[in-house]
């Protein structure tokens, strides 16, 4: 079940948000941990084991660590930090890696070990990292373990940010997990920012995702150097309202409830250098990863040939986190490679340059990336940056590329335009005169229409059963 789904609109999020208001404050938590793990065994019943056997293993972890901690034991507690680090990485480790290790075995020692072919839990990687990070904020920052399991349950599997993040760490729920405050304008604000991710989801990631799909299947024979950017472009579009508007639909959901999960996109394709850019893509990750990994290492703080080092590790588990597939570890050294520059040279020389031809470099440079993502062969990403390039024998455009440019051109450009923030001062600035000229329906109206109109023109396209794949279930 995905939040794109008329099963989820019209049945399941209706009766258990009926049943969650209704329901008294006290056992709230409880309604949310129950109701998620039937979400997220609708599709898969046996996996929500995998969930209730992780979610014990932590909640007893911190209770120790804590433990150890407060009895000024470190060594103790430092012992079930690493017991916690084990455990959830050698779970996530045997079900997203060990075909992958297996290949990589069978390749290098010409063996002929057979696969095991084990279904991917749904969004193992996020709630494993959302796991961890409870038991290092009780080591690391000392949070207060949580005494109730059914709450620590609720935050493991809480439904709205389950399958595809944010990854929200504990650290920033512990208040609300305990005492929250749901009213009117929290839960009216969630309405408006889940059909807005919606409205990214189905009205312009499934579209251009529709586009990229058929270019994506073109023979080498209609291929043109035109033709390949326009497809990898619509990937890059895809790719990131597929994301953005999942984590839109689950921020929105969050506030439903009365939770403020962090924000995990800010416009990164309007980024002025890659480090700008990672630092506005896939924001919880990023975040992740920086305080558990990259500062532990010793982040800059060792001088230049350290933090090198630092950024390189973490750039390749950054990679390996999204999937166990060589394009992948490419993906994360690509990246690492691109910062390590930066850090070292380019950026004193990007602050120089003007604010377009930055925005246009990282762009290009996460296109490129954006290539060695999709395809999961080494042949694949040649072949097609040879098509991007001209390098491929193909020509520079064509009959059938022209007529794929000018037949989508409109929503290639909306696209576009909405991954800047330019709609979003526009809306402000249109909002803030009716406030200050219009009477209290005309100010209503004007904010809430739009909202309105892509929700029913989303629901058209859903009933209508067109193209709607969601691409972060791959991790």
């Amino acid at each position: 079940m995905v939040f794109s789904d008329l099963l989820f609109l019209f049945r399941f999020l209706p009766i258990i948000l009926l049943i969650y208001f209704v329901t008294p404050h006290k056992f709230r938590n409880a309604v949310l941990f129950f109701t998620s793990l039937v979400f997220y065994g609708w599709g898969e019943p046996i996996y929500v084991l995998l969930m209730l056997f992780s979610t014990f293993v932590d909640f007893l972890h911190g209770k120790m660590v804590y433990k150890y901690k407060q009895q000024g034991n470190n060594k103790k507690a430092k012992i079930f930090v690493a017991s916690s680090v084990i455990i959830n990485l050698s779970l996530l480790g045997f079900f997203k890696y060990t075909d992958f290790f297996i290949a990589s075995l069978n390749n290098t020692f010409g063996l002929s070990i057979g696969f095991l072919n084990i279904a991917l839990p749904i969004g193992i990687s996020f709630y494993t990292f959302q796991t961890m990070s409870y038991t290092l904020d009780i080591y690391m920052n000392d949070q207060v373990p949580q005494n109730n399991i059914i709450s620590f349950g609720t935050y493991v599997a809480m439904f709205p940010q389950l399958i595809a993040g944010p990854i929200v760490q504990y650290k920033s729920v512990a208040k609300e997990l305990v005492e929250r405050h749901e009213n009117f304008d929290d839960f009216a604000y969630g309405v408006k920012r889940f059909i807005l991710g919606f409205g990214k989801k189905i009205l312009l990631a499934n579209n251009v995702g529709a586009i990229w799909s058929s270019i994506k299947d073109t023979g080498g024979q209609d291929m043109s150097v035109l033709l390949a950017w326009t497809g990898i472009l619509c990937f890059s579009l895809q790719i990131y309202y597929d994301f953005s508007g999942y984590s839109d639909m689950a921020i929105g959901l969050g506030r439903m409830f009365g939770f403020k999960f962090p924000e995990n996109f800010n416009y990164p394709y309007t980024s002025k250098s890659i480090t700008d850019f990672w630092r506005r893509w896939h924001i919880s990750l990023s975040t992740w990863f920086k305080e558990y990994v990259y500062i532990p290492l010793g982040g800059n703080r060792k001088g230049i040939a350290r933090q090198i080092f630092n950024i390189f590790i973490v750039w390749t588990l950054t990679g390996i986190w999204h999937g166990a597939n060589t394009n992948f570890l490419l993906w994360g050294v690509y990246f690492a490679i691109l910062l390590i520059i930066e850090k070292v040279f380019l950026l004193k020389i990007l602050d120089k340059c003007y604010e377009p031809a930055r925005i246009l470099y990282t762009f290009f440079l996460v296109v490129i990336g954006w290539v060695i993502f999709e395809f999961e062969s080494l042949s694949g990403i040649s072949t097609y940056l040879g098509y991007m390039f001209g390098v491929s024998g193909c020509e520079i455009s064509n009959e059938y590329s022209w007529y794929v440019v000018v037949n989508n051109m409109i929503l290639i450009f909306i696209a576009f335009l909405g991954a800047t923030s330019i709609p979003k001062r526009l809306y402000w600035k249109i909002s803030n005169v009716i406030t200050f000229k219009g009477s209290g329906y005309i100010k209503m109206i004007v904010n809430n229409i739009g909202f309105i109109v892509i929700f029913i023109i989303g629901m058209a396209y859903l009933v209508d059963g067109s193209y709607n794949p969601f691409l972060y279930f791959r991790f």
